[in-house]
């Protein structure tokens, strides 16, 4: 559990609450904060029982609804103003069984202080996006295989090794909670739009020849 000494934080507990009414009648969505907002860039605090279990557990329900519709395979709770070090992730495996990006099921979690170590030197540079910064999408190199850390809603301690995707999608929102952006160390030539990235570039992630244009070496 997190932390038999663990207090809610009245104050924060009913901020909360307030968001999660105003989510309420909005279709069940909370608002997602773009770059610029200093949240953002703010390292989250470590979670040790600042909710009451009912307020976290609506939260995690809330968080999982606004990222699926939005839609996307993440969403940290800096981005939706919260500075609390709690994060969702869920993906399931598409048709495409070429997908070089190695996409795997990933089951949906609710990860609370979350943590990686990456496992061996191996990276790999595709595509990635953010709800945060939405409508771009841009190259990012990272760790192919790391192991993960997480508690979960009860406060039971995880620990699991990731590969492929679900090891990119795990980083993207842990590194949230530290502030930072996958644009941050992005290939910043090949920030292209949603629709600029499905017209020229999406027959493979990161074409060997777009790769070339845009001057980087995978």
């Amino acid at each position: 559990m997190f932390g038999k000494n663990a207090k809610v934080n009245m104050e924060l507990n009913r901020e909360v609450e307030l968001m999660l009414k105003d989510a309420k009648a909005n279709d069940g969505l909370l608002p997602i904060v773009q770059a610029g907002e200093p949240v953002l860039r703010h390292r989250t605090a470590r979670y040790n029982g600042q909710l009451s279990k009912s307020t976290l557990k609506k939260l995690i329900e809330t968080m999982r609804h606004t990222m699926l519709e939005a839609p996307g395979v993440g969403l940290a709770a800096t981005q939706i103003g919260l500075g609390l070090a709690l994060a969702v992730v869920e993906d399931h495996i598409r048709d495409d069984e070429d997908d070089p990006r190695e996409v795997a099921e990933f089951p949906f979690h609710a990860i609370i202080n979350p943590v990686y170590t990456p496992v061996g030197e191996k990276t790999a540079s595709f595509y990635e996006g953010c709800l945060s910064f939405d409508g771009y999408q841009a190259v990012r190199r990272r760790w192919v295989d790391v192991d993960a850390e997480w508690d979960d809603e009860h406060g039971q301690r995880h620990k699991e090794r990731l590969h492929g995707w679900p090891a990119r999608i795990f980083q993207h929102e842990t590194d949230h909670l530290s502030g930072e952006l996958y644009i941050d160390k992005a290939e910043i030539r090949s920030l292209t739009t949603y629709e600029n990235l499905e017209d020229y570039w999406c027959d493979d992630p990161v074409p060997t020849d777009a790769a070339k244009q845009l001057g980087f070496e995978l």
